[in-house]
């Protein structure tokens, strides 16, 4: 079974016209076909996608769904926690002088809240991970959501490239696929033809 990974790993699908810097050197067109193989970096080989055989593309593309699911699904549960640390950031802001002594509703659980007064507008609980709290000023509780959200901003920037990459691989593959197929089906009106000729 042919196997593709992410950006880092050995095996790519490469669907350029000029080889990119990251793929094998070895490869191989299909006429006016653009070229489309799998390059190994190990082997240093390459395998043009027109030489798979349906089933074998039927396999590839379902290893490549599965994988921009998963990539789509780890994009989104970053950007959740992105947000809500861009919330609690943002939290941070009444707590100043001219809102001291206001009262308040204390969300106890997300649909209970019972009233209280701000009392302290310098310091805060800040959850920091595995149910552990840590107290800190307003300017360095901003600045730890501030490490977080560049933190999982710089994540997701990461994963966003394989992301492109795998639906490109995906594509590249579906048009191979498309291409048999249409190739399967001449195949069969030219046999009908020849053998209702015969007959």
């Amino acid at each position: 079974m042919l196997h593709v990974r992410c950006l880092d790993s050995p095996v790519k699908i490469c669907v350029n016209s000029a080889t990119p810097a990251h793929c094998s050197t070895h490869w191989l067109t299909n006429g006016a076909h653009p070229p489309l193989l799998v390059a190994h970096h190990a082997s240093n080989m390459a395998v043009n996608l027109t030489d798979l055989s349906l089933p074998q593309l039927e396999g590839l593309k379902g290893q490549l769904d599965q994988e921009v699911e998963f990539l789509t699904s780890s994009i989104s549960q970053l950007k959740v926690a992105q947000n809500k640390f861009v919330e609690a950031k943002d939290s941070l802001n009444v707590l100043n002088s001219n809102n001291k002594g206001k009262e308040l509703l204390v969300p106890l659980t997300s649909s209970m809240y019972v009233p209280g007064t701000l009392n302290d507008v310098e310091y805060v609980l800040v959850d920091v991970g595995t149910g552990y709290y840590v107290e800190k000023n307003v300017d360095d509780s901003k600045a730890f959501f501030k490490r977080k959200i560049d933190f999982l901003t710089k994540q997701i920037e990461k994963i966003q490239p394989a992301l492109q990459e795998k639906h490109a691989m995906k594509q590249a593959v579906i048009e191979v696929m498309n291409m048999k197929i249409q190739q399967l089906q001449q195949s069969q009106q030219a046999s009908q033809m020849v053998g209702s000729t015969k007959a």
